[in-house]
């Protein structure tokens, strides 16, 4: 544990502290106790840092869809074309499933709390958001949000499925929804 008053990195451990609690017990019980003794810090550097347990979660959960988007840019971020944008979203999906149980388990706690508190909602639009600006380089908005939401919705139940489907369906489910993509159905219309 760090002690003085120069700690530069006590805030971060604070941020990470509460992921890893939230990703192992659950949402419901984490406590700013709990989060300062995983974190190695004075139980008076919570409120120090933070007004309260709201902000933290706030600043965690951000933090979190921070990295589910710098994922999704990694996948994304390099297709040049409509191919390799179908391509890179079957990557995606499959590494997302078969990757960290934690993101996993972050994701669905912060559906969760968007859900029963409208407040946090915002932190799951702007990830939507976000998640779209790559889709959209190749795909109009509405097959991009379609994208997004099968991209959620496959990797979960990959992730879940005692028996995961395989590429070839993940591939299969991609081209249904992108075979309506308005800029293809314009640039067939004479």
């Amino acid at each position: 544990m760090a002690t003085g008053h120069t700690d530069p990195q006590r805030r971060e451990r604070i941020i990470a502290a509460t992921l890893d609690l939230i990703a192992e017990e659950g949402l419901a019980r984490v406590s700013h106790r709990k989060i300062a003794t995983r974190a190695g810090v004075p139980l008076g550097s919570m409120t120090y840092h933070f007004s309260g347990i709201d902000q933290l979660l706030r600043e965690a959960f951000g933090r979190f869809t921070d990295h589910i988007v710098a994922v999704f840019d990694a996948h994304l971020g390099a297709a040049a074309d409509r191919e390799e944008a179908r391509a890179a979203v079957a990557d995606l999906v499959h590494v997302l499933s078969e990757g960290s149980q934690r993101d996993l388990i972050l994701t669905q706690e912060l559906y969760t709390l968007a859900a029963r508190q409208p407040a946090y909602r915002e932190l799951t639009h702007e990830w939507m958001r976000r998640s779209r600006v790559h889709l959209e380089k190749h795909f109009d908005p509405d097959t991009a949000r379609q994208l997004d939401a099968l991209i959620e919705g496959l990797t979960l139940h990959r992730a879940l499925a005692r028996e995961p489907h395989g590429r070839a369906l993940t591939l299969e489910a991609i081209a249904r929804v992108t075979a309506t993509d308005r800029r293809d159905r314009d640039r067939r219309t004479p």
